[in-house]
């Protein structure tokens, strides 16, 4: 079996097939009923094309869900373009931000991609690279950090540490939601706006230029 180091790239086609035929099997079957010969049935390709892209099925499960965490971090960084730009003035930032949070609440909390990183951490989390693996990393967390730095820069708000006001705005908003609600799904249920709008205007009192 291939090592990391030689395992093909290949069409980008194959690799697409093989993520989707795995992902579907791995939530209809689990990890350990889910072979390699029925991934390569369900995309139509060879077992040794799987073993050649993926090197085994661990890597493989670890390919799936790192595609669903970069189709997140996509959402979230067109989330930021589409709501938090450079044209964002003092006197809209509470909205932009209310807006951006409210729009990750329901475009990314509330997504089929979502639940399916979810689920497939809870219930593999024995066969991923370590206890509690994200795939999202801090990449969240960076994006969101880069906007607060060039709204600095701009004058509306006061970040010496970028990151650390990152991390208090998600604590304040989805975190707070996640602790008094056990859910920041702001499409399934109403409470959630109400604490996101209350963090936002506590981020505000904090780093708001005065």
């Amino acid at each position: 079996m291939p090592t990391t180091k030689t395992l093909r790239e290949g069409s980008t086609r194959k690799r697409a097939a093989i993520l989707s035929a795995a992902r579907e099997l791995f939530l209809a079957d689990g990890f350990d009923r889910s072979s390699v010969d029925a991934v390569a049935a369900r995309a139509e390709v060879s077992k040794r094309t799987v073993y050649d892209y993926f090197g085994d099925k661990q890597t493989l499960l670890q390919a799936v869900v790192d595609a669903i965490g970069e189709s997140l971090i996509t959402t979230i960084r067109h989330t930021l373009d589409d709501t938090l730009t450079e044209a964002t003035e003092a006197t809209d930032l509470e909205d932009a931000l209310v807006t951006f949070s409210m729009r990750i609440a329901t475009d990314m909390l509330d997504s089929a991609e979502y639940a399916t990183l979810q689920r497939l951490v809870r219930a593999e989390s024995g066969h991923l690279p370590h206890r509690g693996y994200n795939s999202l990393a801090d990449t969240p967390e960076e994006a969101l950090a880069e906007r607060f730095a060039a709204f600095a820069a701009a004058g509306l708000l006061h970040v010496p540490d970028p990151r650390l006001a990152a991390d208090q705005f998600i604590a304040l908003t989805f975190g707070v939601a996640l602790d008094r609600l056990g859910s920041a799904n702001a499409a399934e249920d109403a409470r959630v706006r109400p604490l996101v709008v209350e963090g936002v205007r506590t981020f505000l009192r904090a780093y708001r230029t005065r």
